[in-house]
C-alpha cells in the first residue's frame, strides 16, 4: 500500500466501540466500578468514627489513649500479681473469721447490678484499626518515684475520664444508629446487586444506525473490561454478603445485650479486684467493645477502677511520708498514763506503724482503706483499739494476734458495714464501746449481729438511739458485769429484760427518758453502782426500795428534774457517792445525812439554801459539791469531817468562812469563788495540805491574808 496513512480503520473502530458502549452495554455494567466506590466509601463513613462523629471519636481516642497507657503501665503489673497471690488469703481470712464466730447469721450484702455483661465471643469492629504492643516488663519489687507519680497521674485522668464518659450515651447511640443504617444500606446493596448480576456478558448485538456511514447495520461487539468487572463483582457480592452478616450480628448484639451497664465481677475471678463499682452508659459500652475485642485489656484496665488498686498506691506514697520518726512524734499518754498513737484521716495505716513496739493504744479514725496486716503481733503491748468512722480488715495472721491480745475495744461507726466482722469473734475481748445508730424501727437492716462469740466479754458501752435493748446484748446478759447505754435522748422502753444480767454490778442508762426509776433493778442484787444521769426523773419516792442492793455503793441522779428527796434515802447504808446535782432541790432531808458511810456527796446546780448541822455526821466525808445554790453561811458542824479532803462552795452567797477551817487538816482543794466573801480567816493557813493550785478565790479576798500565809497559795 502506498499513500499517506490516516488511521482511519482505528477511528472507525473506536467510534464503533463507544456507540456499542453507550447503546448495547447495560447500565450495570457501565457504572459498577463507580458504585462500588460510592458504597466502600459509603461503609467506611459509617462504620468509623474518626471520619464522620467528631462529638464521639474524641471520647474514642482518649480512652483509647488511657486503655494503652494502664495496659504498658508497671504498677498493673505489679498490682495484678500482689493481688493474685494475696486473694487466696483472704479468702482463707474470711473463712476463717466465719467460723469461729458459729453463731453468727449470714450478713454479707450482695452486689447489686441491673445487668450483666455477655460471655466473650466473636468480635465487634471498633478498635480494630488500633494496635498495642505486649510490652515485657522486668518489675523491680518496689516503683520507683517516677513510676509512683506516673500511676497517681494516670488514677486522675481515668477519675476524669470516667466522670465525663458516664453522662451521656452517646457513642453508644451513635453505634446503634450507625448498626442499623449499615444493615438497611447492605440489604439494598444485595438487593439489587443480586438481581443485576446476569447483565454482565463478553458478547453484546449493536446496532448503532450507521450504515451508511461503515456499510453495515449490526455489529457483534464486546467490553474489553467485562471479564475482569465479572469476577470483581463475584467478589464484591461475597465481601458484602460477609460484611451483611458481621453487620447483623452486631445489631443482634446490641438489642439482645445491656451494654449501657458494665459488671466487673467477672474479672475479679481473674486478678482479684472485686471492689469495682458498676459503670454506666458511654464508658460502659466502650468497656464492652474492650471486652469483645481482646478481655486481657478490661481486666488490666481493672486495675484502675479498684479502690484496692488505688489504696495500694496511696500506701506507697504514705509510707514514704510517714516514716517511723514522725510517727514517733506523735505518741502521747493518755489519762491512765498507758502509750496511744492516734492516727486520723489518712488513706492507710503506715507500715512503720508496726515497729512502734511500746504502743499500747492504737486509735485509728477517717481512714479510708485501714488493713492490720501480720505485722502488728510486733505490738506486743497492744491492748486497746479504737476505730471509728472506717471499716478495718485484716489477714489471718492479724485477726489471730488480736483475737487472743485485744482487751479493749471503742467502734464509732455511721452505718452497720463499718462494724467489722471480726469484732464478733474476739474472745478474748474484756470491753466493748460501741457508738453509732442502732435504732431498727425505721429500717429492719439495721441489726447488730450477736455477740455470743464474744466469750470473755465483761463490760458493754452503746451510745447509739435504740428503743429498745438489742437483742445482742441480751445473748451476752448472764456474763456482763458492766452495761453502759447512752441513749441520746430516746426513750428506752422494754427494761424488764434487765433482770436476766444477775452478774451486773455497774449499770448506766443516761439520756434514756426515764421518768422512773426502772422496778428491773430491784432484781439485780449484784449491782454496786447505778448511774440514772439526764433523763426526766421528777419523784423519786422508791429509792428505799434499792435497800434489797446490799452491795449498792454509788448512786449518781445528776441532770434530772428531782424536785425533792425521800425520806426513805436513809435506808440505802451502804451509799458511798450521791450525787444529785443539776436537779431541782430546795433542800437536803435531815435522813440523808445518815447515810454514815458517804464519801463523795454532790449537790450542785440546784436551789438549796441551807446545808443541816447533820452534815456533821459525815465523818468519811471526802468531797463536797454545793457548787451554784443559794447557800449564805456553811454550818460549824460540816468541819467535824476530818477527811475532808476537796471542798467546792464557789458561786454561792456565802460572806463569811468560819475559822474551824483549820480542823480540816486533809483539805487539798477549796474552791470559793464567785461568792460575797471580803476576807479569809487567817487559820486557813494551818490547813497543810492545802497549797498553791489548791485554793480558787478572787485576788481581792486573798489579799486580806498575812504575807506568810498569802504567798503559801501564790
Amino acid at each position: 500500500m502506498s499513500g499517506l496513512r490516516n488511521n482511519l480503520d482505528l477511528q472507525q473502530y473506536s467510534f464503533i466501540n463507544q456507540m456499542c458502549y453507550e447503546t448495547a452495554l447495560h447500565w450495570y455494567a457501565k457504572y459498577f466500578p463507580y458504585l462500588v466506590v460510592i458504597h466502600t466509601l459509603i461503609f467506611i463513613i459509617c462504620g468509623n468514627f474518626w471520619f464522620k462523629f467528631p462529638g464521639t471519636s474524641s471520647k474514642i481516642e482518649h480512652f483509647i489513649s488511657i486503655l494503652g497507657k494502664c495496659f504498658d503501665s508497671p504498677w498493673t503489673t505489679r498490682a495484678l500479681s500482689e493481688v493474685s497471690g494475696e486473694t487466696t488469703q483472704e479468702k482463707t481470712a474470711e473463712r476463717d473469721i466465719s467460723k469461729t464466730n458459729f453463731d453468727e447469721t449470714k450478713h454479707s450484702r450482695q452486689k447489686s447490678s441491673s445487668s450483666r455483661s455477655m460471655d466473650i465471643s466473636s468480635k465487634t469492629p471498633l478498635l480494630n484499626e488500633v494496635r498495642f504492643s505486649f510490652a515485657q516488663l522486668s518489675l523491680p519489687a518496689i516503683l520507683d518515684k517516677k513510676e509512683e507519680q506516673q500511676a497517681k497521674a494516670l488514677f486522675e485522668k481515668i477519675r476524669h475520664f470516667r466522670a465525663h464518659a458516664e453522662d451521656s450515651d452517646l457513642v453508644y447511640r451513635v453505634y446503634v444508629s450507625q448498626t442499623f443504617f449499615k444493615v438497611v444500606k447492605v440489604a439494598i446493596t444485595l438487593g439489587y446487586s443480586l438481581s443485576l448480576v446476569g447483565s454482565f456478558s463478553f458478547h453484546h448485538i449493536c446496532r448503532p444506525g450507521i450504515k451508511n456511514l461503515m456499510g453495515y447495520s449490526m455489529f457483534t461487539c464486546t467490553h474489553n473490561l467485562a471479564f475482569i468487572l465479572e469476577k470483581l463483582l463475584l467478589t464484591y457480592i461475597v465481601l458484602v454478603c460477609v460484611y451483611a452478616f458481621l453487620s447483623a450480628y452486631a445489631l443482634f448484639w446490641l438489642f439482645t445485650s445491656s451494654l449501657k451497664v458494665y459488671s466487673f465481677d467477672k474479672n475479679s475471678e481473674g486478678p482479684g479486684f472485686s471492689d469495682i463499682p458498676d459503670v454506666k452508659n458511654d464508658f460502659a459500652f466502650m468497656l464492652h467493645m474492650v471486652d469483645r475485642y481482646d478481655t486481657l485489656y478490661s481486666r488490666r484496665f481493672s486495675v484502675f477502677l479498684s479502690a484496692v488498686s488505688e489504696g495500694r498506691l496511696r500506701e506507697l506514697a504514705l509510707n514514704s511520708e510517714w516514716p517511723s520518726e514522725k510517727l514517733r512524734q506523735m505518741i502521747n499518754k493518755d489519762t491512765k498514763g498507758r502509750i496511744e498513737l492516734q492516727l486520723a484521716m489518712i488513706p492507710v495505716i503506715p507500715k512503720d506503724v508496726y515497729e512502734l513496739r511500746e504502743i499500747e493504744v492504737l486509735k485509728l479514725e477517717l481512714i479510708s482503706s485501714a488493713k492490720l496486716v501480720g505485722a502488728v503481733s510486733q505490738l506486743k503491748s497492744l491492748s486497746e483499739l479504737h476505730i471509728s468512722h472506717c471499716s478495718v480488715k485484716m489477714d489471718p495472721d492479724a485477726f489471730a494476734f488480736i483475737r487472743e491480745r485485744l482487751q479493749v475495744l471503742h467502734v464509732r461507726f455511721t452505718d452497720m458495714e463499718e462494724l467489722p466482722s471480726w469484732m464478733y469473734s474476739l474472745k478474748n475481748l474484756s470491753q466493748l464501746h460501741l457508738s453509732g445508730n442502732l435504732n431498727c424501727s425505721n429500717n429492719k437492716s439495721i441489726r447488730l449481729h450477736s455477740l455470743r462469740g464474744l466469750s470473755g466479754l465483761r463490760s458493754l458501752s452503746l451510745t447509739s438511739n435504740f428503743s429498745q435493748l438489742p437483742s445482742a446484748v441480751l445473748d451476752v446478759a448472764w456474763q456482763l458485769s458492766k452495761l453502759s447505754i447512752q441513749n441520746g435522748d430516746t426513750e428506752l422502753r422494754s427494761l424488764g429484760q434487765l433482770k436476766r444480767m444477775n452478774h451486773l454490778l455497774v449499770l448506766q442508762l443516761c439520756h434514756c427518758k426515764l421518768s422512773r426509776i426502772p422496778g428491773a433493778l430491784l432484781g439485780l442484787t449484784s449491782l454496786q453502782c447505778i448511774d440514772l444521769t439526764s433523763n426526766r426523773l421528777q419523784l423519786v419516792d422508791e429509792l428505799g426500795t434499792l435497800q434489797r442492793l446490799r452491795s449498792l455503793n454509788i448512786l449518781r441522779l445528776s441532770h434530772n428534774a428531782i424536785c425533792r428527796l425521800p425520806p426513805s434515802i436513809e435506808l440505802l447504808r451502804n451509799l458511798e457517792e450521791l450525787s444529785i446535782s443539776y436537779n431541782n432541790l430546795e433542800n437536803l432531808p435531815i435522813s440523808l445525812f445518815n447515810l454514815v458511810r458517804l464519801r463523795h456527796l454532790n449537790v450542785s446546780y440546784n436551789r438549796i439554801r441551807l446545808i443541816p448541822p447533820e452534815v456533821g455526821h459525815l465523818t468519811r466525808l471526802e468531797t463536797l459539791a454545793i457548787i451554784s445554790n443559794q447557800i449564805s453561811s456553811l454550818p460549824r458542824e460540816l468541819f467535824r469531817c476530818s477527811r475532808l479532803r476537796s471542798l467546792h462552795v464557789s458561786s454561792n452567797q456565802l460572806s463569811s468562812l468560819p475559822s474551824e477551817i483549820e480542823k480540816l487538816p486533809l483539805l487539798s482543794s477549796l474552791d470559793l469563788m464567785g461568792n460575797n466573801l471580803t476576807e479569809l480567816p487567817q487559820e486557813i493557813g494551818n490547813c497543810l495540805q492545802l497549797k498553791k493550785g489548791g485554793l480558787d478565790v478572787e485576788e481581792h479576798v486573798l489579799g486580806t491574808l498575812p504575807p506568810e500565809v498569802r504567798k503559801k497559795y501564790l
